[in-house]
């Protein structure tokens, strides 16, 4: 399985890269690397970019919400979300669903300019 996770610090955002196939182990860490990098910045505001080859199952879709309960990733964050492939949108949308069902931050964007504007915009 491949992938790759690229987290940085932009002085007003964590932009986040998170490319290749996708399983609950991998959310598991991409999470928890993002939650330690927004505390050691003290930003909670997140830019996530992917490119997703093999999507999550959905039984791991809805473990996304566990993660973040976990991580106590609440509503401090703001999280803007682009997928890249098409074909894994779907899957993308779900989880954002999942989250916004139970209350957690995420919103999916079409490109990454609609995404920034949206997650610098409000405080």
């Amino acid at each position: 399985m491949l992938n790759k996770i690229e987290i940085t610090f932009e002085g007003d955002h964590v932009r986040v890269i998170a490319d290749g196939d996708k399983d609950y182990h991998f959310q598991n860490r991409l999470w928890q690397e993002v939650a330690a990098a927004c505390e050691e910045h003290e930003c909670f505001k997140i830019l996530g970019i992917s490119h997703t080859t093999t999507p999550l199952e959905a039984v791991e879709g809805y473990d996304t919400a566990r993660i973040f309960r976990e991580l106590k990733i609440d509503n401090r964050y703001r999280l803007a979300w682009v997928e890249t492939n098409a074909e894994s949108r779907n899957m993308t949308e779900f989880i954002a669903t999942v989250l916004a069902n139970r209350g957690l931050p995420g919103r999916l964007f079409d490109t990454e300019e609609e995404a920034t504007k949206w997650l610098l915009q409000a405080d």
